[in-house]
């Protein structure tokens, strides 16, 4: 089985779900909100923090027009030009010093997606511990390979990606010299519908890539990466914010904390839940076994009394005769005389 170490933790089959809080544009630029974002995603039990490390001038160009602004129908940012969006969303460079000492203080693993090579350069200066390469990122090989030629892990997310794709990232880093992997099965919509999720990608994922399968989630609410794990997700990525009521980029389809510590709860509850390939009791039944009904003898009798159906009954607990053998020994004679509350025995009868 495919591991990947991160910081402290290990991603892998064996190990509980690797819960990635995404910050994201939900600090609305303010530092203060995004440092209280930092502190309840250290209360919520998620392992990790991720930021994203751009500036408008390194993601687009100052450019307004068609091609430089979202569709008209886009349910967020429709007619919104690129680059005002970007200056809106994005993390200032300064700020991410302060949120990296912020989150390792509390216990976090904190990384970012790096969207130019000068990103992973400020990013190496922290000593980031990993590298997400965002879904429209996946097409930028030589990004890839930048962050590959690190030696940190790479956290690769395949929204809007094909398998030759994702086949050529996942190439590109391990031709780097990097195999430690995680791909993540993600629907690059916002917010994405439940229907699309196509969760039974990931085994897929997995089996196809042989990487550590993941799930980037941007569907409403907890059940769809829930979902993922019992079909292999190892790791799961969700937006969070302080209250989507507050606004902001991505807080439409962004968890509050409550939500968030719910996640990591179920989430961890579905790997528990996985067990293993075999069918068959448990040794936490085996109370409820012996409880189990069997034949037992209801009313006293006695030597050459017929067993009846007054006198045998399949109850509550085991000890007697399985209750299938009931037609069979109904009409026989008892051998011996026997108490209310014998177990029925085939010396009985």
């Amino acid at each position: 089985m495919r591991e990947v170490r991160i910081g402290k933790h290990t991603v892998g089959p064996d190990h509980r779900p690797f819960v990635i809080a995404e910050m994201s544009g939900n600090h609305n630029g303010d530092l203060d909100r995004a440092m209280a974002i930092v502190d309840e995603v250290a209360r919520s039990g998620a392992q990790a923090l991720k930021l994203q490390t751009y500036r408008a001038d390194t993601i687009t160009i100052d450019v307004d027009g068609p091609a430089f602004r979202v569709s008209d129908d886009h349910s967020l940012w429709g007619g919104e030009n690129l680059y005002s969006l970007y200056e809106k969303a994005h993390t200032p460079w300064e700020w991410h010093a302060p949120i990296f000492e912020r989150a390792a203080s509390l216990g976090l693993t904190v990384f970012s997606s790096p969207f130019d090579p000068t990103a992973i350069d400020l990013l190496e200066s922290l000593d980031a511990p990993a590298y997400k390469i965002a879904s429209a990122e996946i097409v930028d090989l030589p990004l890839i390979e930048l962050a590959a030629k690190t030696g940190k892990p790479l956290i690769i997310s395949t929204g809007t990606a094909n398998v030759a794709e994702i086949h050529a990232a996942v190439e590109t880093a391990r031709r780097a010299g990097n195999d430690q992997l995680i791909v993540l099965g993600c629907t690059a919509s916002y917010p994405a519908d439940p229907a699309d999720s196509n969760l039974r990608g990931i085994p897929l994922i997995r089996d196809t890539f042989d990487v550590v399968p993941g799930l980037s989630d941007h569907t409403m609410g907890i059940g769809v990466p829930v979902a993922a794990v019992a079909l292999g997700a190892c790791a799961i990525e969700k937006h969070v914010t302080l209250k989507r009521a507050d606004g902001g980029v991505d807080s439409e389809f962004s968890l509050e904390p409550v939500e968030l510590a719910a996640l990591v709860t179920e989430t961890e509850r579905a790997w528990q839940a996985l067990g293993v390939t075999r069918i068959g009791p448990k040794d936490s039944e085996r109370e409820t076994a012996r409880l189990r009904r069997s034949l037992w003898v209801v009313a006293d009798v006695a030597e050459g009394d017929a067993v009846t159906s007054a006198n045998v009954r399949s109850i509550r607990p085991s000890g007697g005769l399985p209750p299938a053998a009931l037609p069979t020994v109904l009409g026989r004679r008892f051998r011996a005389s026997a108490a209310k509350g014998t177990p029925l025995t085939w010396d009985l009868v």
